[in-house]
Order: C-alpha cells, then sequence, then structure tokens
C-alpha cells in the first residue's frame, strides 16, 4: 500500500477510467470533496515517481473536474463550467459541458443551442461525468436540460446521452452562452415528470456504465403500486452507424419548447430488473456508484441489498433474467466499484478496507490491512494492467491518492 500524493490539497478521483492506458499515471481534479465544485485545473501524478503534471487550467473563472481518460490514447475528457459566470448562468447541472483535451489542445465535446429553433446533435443545458465506450468511439454522460429547466424545474430530468464522432455541430449562436461541439449530442434514456405507478416509466435515468460498444445500462427511477421510488436497471441499444444516429424517432432529437430531447429512431429502453416485490426493493443509492459491465459484456454489476438489508453484489445478464447474488458478505459493500480488467474480480470497500471479490464465487479477499484512515467511498479502480487499484483517503484533511499491488 503507498500514497501516491502528499501535497496540502485535495486529489479527486473520478469512478472510473482514472489510469492512463499505460497505467503508469493517475488523473486527478482539485475540487474539494462534496457537492463544492471549485477547482481549476486537471492534472495527473505518476505512480512510480510522485511527479505531477498539469493537464489543462481553466480560466475566466470557469472551473473543472470528474476526468476520465480514453482507453487507448492519452486524451482526457471532463466537466468544465461555463467561463465569466454570473447572477444568470453560474456552474450548475444544467450549465456544463464536456471537454475533451489531447496533445495540448482542448475541444468542446458537446454542443449548445437554448434558442428555438433548436439544432439537431446539439445539447440544451449540462452534461456530467463523461465516459469514453470501450473502443474510445463514443461518450456516455449524463444529462439536464436548460431549457426544461426555465420552462418548468419539474420537467428538468436527469438523462443519459452520448455524444458521437459525427459533428461537428455548430449552432446559430443567438445566445451569449452558445457554442459549438466536435461530436453530435443525443439523450437516448427516456423520462416522464409522472411515471405511472407499477409501470417501466421513470423519471430519473443515472449512473450509466457501457456494456460493450453498443449498449449502455443505467439506474431508472420507477414508482411502486403505492407511489413510493424503486431504482431499478434498464438497458438500451444504440445505433451502429452516424444514420442511425441522426434519425429522429417519434419525437424531434433536439427537443422542443415545451419537451426533452427525444431519443434516435429504435432506441427503446428495456427494464432488466423487477424488484418491487422483494423485502427490500430497488438497487440503492447510497453508497453512490454506476453500473458496470465486465470486459466481455455479458454480466452487469450493482447493488442491491439482500433479504436481510445488507448490500451486495448483484449480477445480471444483458439479455434479461434473475440477478445473482454475488457477495455474501455480513456488512454492505461501502463503495461504488470497478471490474478487473480480466473480467474475473471486482473490486470496492468493505469493513473499511480495500477488498476484491472472484467474478464467480464472490469470495472476498482484502488488498489493505486496517490503518488510521478509512478509504473514499467515491472511487475503487484498477489499473488498464490489472496489477494495481487506487483509491483516495482523508490524511490531514486533505483527500490523498493511494495505490496497492492486487496479485492479480
Amino acid at each position: 500500500m503507498k500514497q501516491i500524493t502528499t501535497a496540502s490539497r485535495h486529489h479527486q478521483l473520478t469512478n472510473i477510467h482514472t489510469w492512463t492506458p499505460d497505467s503508469q499515471w493517475l488523473v486527478f481534479d482539485v475540487r474539494p470533496s462534496g457537492a463544492s465544485f471549485t477547482g481549476e485545473t486537471i492534472e495527473r501524478v505518476n505512480v512510480q515517481t510522485g511527479a505531477v503534471e498539469v493537464l489543462y487550467q481553466a480560466r475566466e473563472g470557469a472551473y473543472v473536474g470528474v476526468v476520465t481518460v480514453h482507453p487507448h490514447d492519452e486524451k482526457y475528457v471532463f466537466i468544465h463550467g461555463p467561463e465569466n459566470p454570473d447572477a444568470d448562468w453560474h456552474y450548475d447541472f444544467h450549465h456544463r459541458r464536456g471537454v475533451i483535451t489531447a496533445s495540448g489542445k482542448t475541444t468542446n465535446l458537446d454542443a449548445l443551442d437554448i434558442t428555438a429553433p433548436f439544432t439537431p446533435g446539439a445539447l440544451r443545458g449540462g452534461s456530467h461525468v463523461h465516459v469514453f465506450s470501450p473502443n474510445g468511439e463514443n461518450v456516455s454522460f449524463t444529462y439536464n436540460d436548460h431549457v426544461m429547466h426555465e420552462w418548468d424545474s419539474r420537467c428538468d430530468l436527469r438523462n443519459v446521452g452520448v455524444a458521437v464522432p459525427y459533428g461537428p455541430v455548430e449552432p446559430q449562436g443567438t445566445h451569449l452562452r452558445e457554442y459549438a461541439g466536435s461530436h453530435w449530442s443525443v439523450l437516448v434514456s427516456r423520462t416522464t415528470p409522472n411515471p405511472v405507478p407499477g409501470s417501466d416509466e421513470i423519471n430519473r435515468a443515472y449512473e450509466e456504465g457501457w456494456v460493450g460498444n453498443d449498449r449502455l445500462a443505467f439506474i431508472g427511477d420507477t414508482l411502486a403500486e403505492n407511489g413510493e421510488k424503486v431504482p431499478e436497471l434498464f438497458i438500451v441499444t444504440l445505433p451502429g452507424n452516424e444514420q442511425g444516429w441522426k434519425q429522429p424517432g417519434d419525437a424531434p432529437l433536439e427537443g422542443t419548447a415545451a419537451s426533452l430531447p427525444a431519443p434516435p429512431k429504435g432506441v427503446m429502453q428495456q427494464r432488466l430488473t423487477f424488484t418491487h416485490k422483494r423485502a427490500y426493493p430497488g438497487l440503492v443509492n447510497v453508497p453512490r456508484y454506476w453500473v458496470r459491465s465486465n470486459p466481455q459484456a455479458t454480466r452487469i454489476a450493482f447493488l442491491m441489498r439482500d433479504d436481510a438489508g445488507i448490500v451486495q453484489l448483484w449480477l445480471i445478464s444483458p439479455e434479461g433474467g434473475e440477478p445473482q447474488q454475488l457477495t455474501h458478505a455480513t456488512s454492505g459493500i461501502q463503495s461504488a466499484f470497478s471490474w478487473h480488467p480480466s473480467g474475473n474480480a471486482l473490486g470496492f470497500m468493505l469493513e473499511d478496507r480495500i477488498a476484491c471479490c472472484d467474478a464467480k464465487s464472490g469470495a472476498v479477499t482484502f488488498l489493505t490491512a486496517d490503518h488510521t484512515n478509512v478509504p473514499s467511498a467515491d472511487a475503487i479502480v484498477f489499473s488498464p494492467d490489472g496489477k494495481r487499484i487506487a483509491w483516495m483517503e482523508e490524511v490531514e484533511g486533505f483527500r490523498q491518492l493511494w495505490v496497492t499491488e492486487t496479485g492479480l
């Protein structure tokens, strides 16, 4: 076990793709933990030498964070807040964008158009937690809509979207805050403000994860027959070519003044879990985590309580069927998790320690011993070569980055 950073400031890992492809660097931002979004740099640290490099410096009052890495190239994508923020337009769920930086050049990922007529391929709000697909071609994100927020904030529903390399997209720019983007961006989830209780309708789609290169799984909030929220697992199959991504379905890709952007033609939501009748219905939201598929795209992992109320790891096929309980811990899983690149294990926090479990048997191996600091629940991430796992711990008031060997 090794502490990688020591500076008296925060170091924040994202929950996936935090390593460079050569497994030598960890990328991070410097915002404080919690809800504050006030970091101004994207940086990386060498896990061997401790050397730190600044990858991007925000300017004009903007803030940046939540960086992830391309699976094959030294290319980084992260959230960028608005430049020159003011009382009307400052960092918020619906006022942020994705940017990609590579070889010293930074470009907007998603375009923004908030004045009708809206532009197909552009968003009308803020994107968040950008993650490259396994082949590095597309980028998933969660999304909130400025137009709906202004029209009726109850209709600004969290959704899941994808940016694909079929741009650029260049809105007319009739509003000072509009901008062009390098990618064509659309929503792929469908939400409604008032789901029918007991139905497959959802009013929130979030915490998505790639299932291979052509599907995305995510959590969707359904309503039980008694009206209580029950988070369930959903999956969407994505278009296979540029024409598919640009062909509208039963509503405009770009949305209207009174409706959210709609998915491309043929993108349908499929519900994978049906937990309303369980002793503890629904996937858990605490700890916060993202659903994750194994590299083979044959199993999706998520967190749910067992019949005793203990948070466990569960697996399900992307084709559906009955979920299988993987872990049988006597105390609950405490963190977000990730798959080992082999697909043979998953890493997470259990009993305030870094642990991994066998992906077939569920047998747990602890990778760290008890010590003074408790790991953060935000990110437990294997290196691409599978030899190390990284996480955060608070040391003397600052989040620092740690790694240990996996033995896998």
